[in-house]
């Protein structure tokens, strides 16, 4: 099976799909019976869940063939529906997913919906005005992953179940940026996928060098973009800070920055297309053609911004620096990032009105 599969819920598979009994379980794996029932038990109770229920079948199906199992009424109208994908995610198409997915999870109000006839798993938000905003989208197979490894929980199943982040999941995905950042600092052989040591909540890290080749610090705000705080404020007339069209297009940026981190080289040298370097033309990154496509439209994006917008649009829209960080690193007044956040963002907003249908968001 996939290594990112819990131990636990291969015991589980075993004993109901291969017939195997719970005390030759623990035999065989040098831990108590009374372990081995109480993990069977858990996963038997997780099967009312949509996602574990299609995870543990299409494991079922594919590591157990002679077996008929779990094919049942469910599985024939998932066939008929054309979304019973039988293909589990690899471990680096779950991390580069679970990264971009989680993040999300992480603002307020957000939640991950699937229904059964869906193909696909959409993260929504619900903004200032009452509206409701999708901000991601990931293949059925990642999200059924995510569920089983206790990332995402659905605290009220329906016709369209609602899944949130849970503990886990914010630890893993700590875990997930510190991966991708000692990747791009020589360190990538310190970590282990999911495992290890998992860093506290807020984490101030240091291992994302500088220009000159400093540790730069970033403080990781996972609970939500600095937007989305931006735009809870408001004027003095009472209007919000950041207008939903404003975040619409700093969502866009950072939707088309992590697609442009999915292909070969997980992390792109973002660091030269900063001031003095916007001007630079999209290279051959070795990745695939959604992500070489991604990575060309946020040059374009950034080339359009120019030095000093294109900074703080990068570094609070993608980088997720907050805004005391980003007008300490440009040199700025105390107070005066937001301005020019939101003037970056409204030239962002032209710059994609002026793409028209190309500059919608995928997700």
């Amino acid at each position: 099976m996939p290594t990112w599969v819990p131990q636990a819920a291969k015991r589980y598979l075993k004993h109901t799909e291969a017939g195997l009994s719970i005390r030759a379980l623990a035999r065989a794996e040098g831990c108590h019976a009374s372990t081995v029932l109480r993990q069977i038990r858990r996963f038997e109770n997780l099967r009312d869940d949509l996602l574990v229920d299609e995870a543990l079948r299409s494991l079922g199906r594919i590591h157990f063939p002679s077996n008929p199992g779990f094919d049942g009424k469910e599985t024939a109208a998932m066939k008929e529906n054309g979304i019973c994908d039988e293909t589990a995610p690899s471990e680096e198409v779950l991390a580069c997913d679970g990264r971009r997915i989680l993040r999300r999870l992480c603002e307020n109000g957000a939640v991950l919906a699937v229904a059964a006839e869906m193909d696909k798993a959409v993260v929504v938000r619900d903004t200032e005005d009452g509206r409701t905003t999708r901000t991601a989208v990931v293949d059925r197979n990642v999200a059924r992953a995510m569920a089983l490894k206790d990332w995402i929980v659905c605290k009220a199943p329906g016709r369209i179940s609602r899944y949130h982040i849970t503990a886990a999941g914010r630890n893993a995905l700590n875990h997930l940026i510190a991966s991708a950042e000692n990747a791009a600092t020589g360190f990538a052989e310190a970590q282990t996928p999911f495992e290890g040591t998992q860093m506290p909540w807020g984490e101030t890290r240091e291992d994302m060098p500088e220009d000159d080749g400093k540790p730069r610090r970033v403080r990781y705000n996972l609970g939500e973009s600095p937007l989305v705080a931006l735009a809870r404020r408001r004027d003095k007339d009472g209007s919000p800070f950041l207008e939903d069209s404003l975040v619409r297009a700093g969502e866009r940026l950072r939707e088309d920055f992590e697609l442009a981190q999915m292909g070969t080289r997980v992390t792109q040298d973002w660091e030269r297309f900063l001031t003095g370097g916007v001007q630079g033309s999209p290279g051959p990154s070795g990745g695939s053609a959604g992500s070489d496509a991604a990575k060309a439209r946020v040059m374009g994006a950034l080339k359009d911004l120019g030095p000093g917008l294109g900074d703080v649009a990068l570094r609070c829209c993608c980088y997720l620096e907050g805004l005391e960080a980003a007008e300490k690193r440009m040199g700025w007044s105390a107070r005066s990032g937001k301005i020019v956040l939101r003037i970056a963002l409204q030239r962002l907003k032209r710059h994609y009105d002026d793409l028209g249908d190309a500059g919608a968001m995928i997700g």
